[in-house]
């Protein structure tokens, strides 16, 4: 019965956009802008990352991954949402959204693994700098890498696996601008409650623990710092580690209020738009943020543009 029914859906209908009909045209002004700056802007801090010689550190690698990150997240968004406002129609065939929700959970997976050991790199420069290089060595910074992107992707393959074997009788309007699980969730008429407790506990491993983690590390830095007498070098550090908190707590706020809830207590509103949050405009905010009080970017930027 529940591969039958699989096989009849064809594609589903996403209905994000279908209020907002009158604004269709300023949203698709507005979501082009977002998206050529989320690419250039990223592309930027990849740039600079491998070519500035006195960037090829730890710190920089991380930020890098975390941009080429920040483009695969929103390409598999905002084009979509584009073709939808463009074109006036509002549908995506079933295999593509498999293939959407499937890379999307993956990005949010990688961020959350990634912000954490981003966080792990700024203790142990802080709180351990005579063991750093030790401890951060070009090696582990492959191996972290490579495990947060490997985590993220297993974790969307078990959600993913578990989300499209469920049966959805015909219902196939998700109230959302793109696939996602928990709108996703509200159309099956089987029984969610596997996929409700994958989501809840693989949620406390994948989103969670990093988040505690992040926290553990930002209260031994705060520690370490105030014991420092210089408040030049206070300032330098906090400096440092102030744009990376900030995109935590950006990403991390909007993330976890929409994942953490059991899907009926969903609105139709907070399906909506939460997601935005942190598949649009983190995406653009993340690089803003990391150049705008760093001194090492700034000077890569007027170093190329004085070549230039």
């Amino acid at each position: 019965m529940d591969l039958q029914n699989q096989t009849e859906l064809t594609e589903f209908i996403l209905l994000g956009f279908s209020a907002l009909e009158d604004i269709q045209n300023l949203l698709s002004g507005g979501f082009l802008i977002i998206y050529l700056l989320t690419l250039l802007w990223n592309t930027f801090i990849i740039s600079i990352a491998i070519l500035d010689k006195k960037l090829r550190t730890p710190m920089y690698f991380f930020l890098g991954n975390l941009s080429f990150l920040d483009i695969c997240y929103t390409t598999t968004t905002v084009p979509q949402m584009l073709y939808h406002l463009l074109s006036g129609r509002n549908t995506i065939s079933y295999m593509g959204c498999v293939f959407q929700l499937y890379l999307f959970f993956s990005f949010l997976g990688v961020e959350c693994l990634l912000l954490a050991v981003m966080a792990f790199d700024r203790y142990i420069a802080i709180c351990r700098p005579l063991r750093y290089t030790l401890i951060i060595s070009n090696n582990i910074c492959l191996q972290l890498a490579s495990a947060c992107w490997a985590g993220g992707f297993l974790n969307s393959l078990i959600h993913a696996v578990c989300a499209f074997r469920l049966p959805f009788c015909g219902n196939n309007q998700i109230d959302a601008f793109f696939c996602d699980i928990p709108p996703l969730l509200k159309l099956s008429c089987g029984n969610i409650s596997l996929s409700q407790m994958l989501l809840l506990y693989i949620g406390l491993l994948m989103a969670w623990a990093p988040f505690i983690s992040i926290l553990l590390s930002y209260a031994y830095i705060i520690s370490t710092v105030l014991k420092i007498r210089s408040s030049e070098g206070r300032q330098k550090v906090f400096s440092t580690c102030s744009s990376h908190l900030t995109v935590v707590l950006l990403y991390y706020g909007s993330a976890i209020f929409n994942y953490s809830r059991p899907v009926s207590t969903n609105s139709s509103a907070h399906v909506s738009l939460i997601p935005l949050m942190y598949s649009i405009l983190t995406p653009l905010l993340n690089p803003i943020i990391y150049t705008l009080r760093n001194k090492d970017v700034k000077k890569a930027w007027q170093h190329f543009m004085g070549k230039a």
